[in-house]
């Protein structure tokens, strides 16, 4: 992240929009968006595949859903905060594989960590398990609130937006996508 460009950018931008950056109030402001975007876009650097790299050869082979795993990302169109949660299943392959599901929050999480669209996002997902654990299958459904719909353009509150990507077993066998689906809606 180069720090110095985007301290930079901000002061010009707090200039552009009509306010004093030497203010007290913004005067520390270019340092602290810096320092926040190498935090909310560290997934830019990162390889979330690496998260997936110790496994267990469990001998398991049935379906393994994280339900609602919380994420924070950021809408590449308007640079606004998106949010919500992400549920992933995956049933191991023919060995058995397993990883810690603290892995998979953390896929989530740094996939997140960057400028995209949830459509986007809930395919990579989707694709770094297919990848990293060469899973049976895997499905993904993200729920998120947007608020470039909610603070600007159309002004809607409360609603949310609902994706899915399905890999292997879940896209070839309705029974275990229904098994899936029922696993995630059941609250």
């Amino acid at each position: 992240m180069d720090q110095k460009t985007v301290k930079a950018s901000v002061r010009k931008m707090l200039v552009a929009i009509g306010e004093d950056p030497d203010r007290e109030g913004l005067a520390d402001t270019p340092r602290r968006v810096a320092e926040m975007y190498e935090e909310i876009f560290a997934g830019l650097t990162a390889n979330p595949v690496d998260e997936l790299k110790v496994g267990f050869e469990l001998g398991h082979h049935e379906m393994i859903v994280v339900r609602d795993i919380p994420f924070y990302s950021m809408c590449e169109h308007h640079l606004l905060p998106f949010h919500g949660v992400a549920h992933v299943g995956y049933i191991p392959n023919e060995q058995g594989r397993v990883v810690g599901i603290s892995k998979i929050a953390r896929v989530v999480d740094l996939i997140a960590r960057k400028p995209q669209i949830q459509e986007r996002m809930v395919s990579e997902i989707a694709d770094c398990i297919n990848d990293g654990l060469a899973p049976l299958g895997v499905a993904v459904v993200i729920e998120a609130e947007h608020m470039c719909m909610i603070m600007r353009g159309i002004k809607k509150p409360g609603s949310r937006v609902i994706t899915s990507a399905l890999r292997g077993a879940f896209k070839n066998n309705p029974t275990t996508r229904a098994e899936f689906m029922s696993l995630v809606n059941s609250k």
